[in-house]
């Protein structure tokens, strides 16, 4: 006979502890059937195909309610920032499915990143010097056809590097015709041609 049940006949236990005592039944063997799913508490060795599959779904459904949380741009990967919070995630989750961290912390430190990045990136509308700090700024290599070398040398880009994004984004091989080329935040350069 169930546990519930036991208790209802006895006149001087108040339901209250009743039902306490049918929801805490209830949550152990949730929690003991949730252990033995996941392989909770398992060596990571030990777990199986089953198992790892069983967190790596949990984790892309995760991962995916965390990207919808995020910026659309930190998919992007158009800052430091940006690619910095995937990195971790990534590095972090994986740990998650193969077992080597605690399943639910991890998971949960995933959610602590994307907000992290979400508070440094309203940070970072609000200040403009913050921004600059943690996604870098844009810096000019071609200036009315004349290369930055300085700049360039900074950035590790070299002629070479310059020439090919000028044929595929630019469109031309004629450096003359370059108004202004800077490498962006994002590290992709971009072109604006002269009139």
């Amino acid at each position: 006979m169930p546990i519930g049940f036991k208790f209802v006949f006895h006149k001087s236990i108040p339901a209250c502890e009743v039902l306490s005592a049918i929801d805490s039944s209830d949550m152990n063997v949730f929690s003991q059937f949730t252990e033995a799913l996941l392989g909770l508490g398992v060596e990571p060795k030990e777990l199986t195909f089953l198992q790892i599959s069983l967190r790596a779904v949990i984790v892309f459904v995760a991962t995916l309610i965390m990207v919808r949380i995020s910026s659309k741009r930190s998919l992007a990967e158009k800052t430091a920032l940006d690619a910095v919070l995937l990195v971790i995630i990534a590095s972090v989750l994986a740990r998650a499915i193969n077992g080597s961290a605690p399943f639910w912390p991890t998971l949960a430190t995933g959610f602590v990143l994307v907000a992290v990045h979400r508070l440094l990136g309203v940070a970072a509308y609000y200040s403009h010097g913050f921004g600059i700090l943690i996604k870098g700024k844009a810096v000019v290599l071609v200036e009315n056809g004349t290369l930055q070398r300085r700049n360039m040398r900074t950035n590790q880009i070299s002629e070479h590097d310059l020439e090919e994004d000028m044929r595929l984004v630019a469109k031309t091989e004629d450096l003359s015709r370059i108004k202004v080329a800077r490498v962006e935040r994002s590290g992709d350069i971009s072109f604006i041609k002269a009139e």
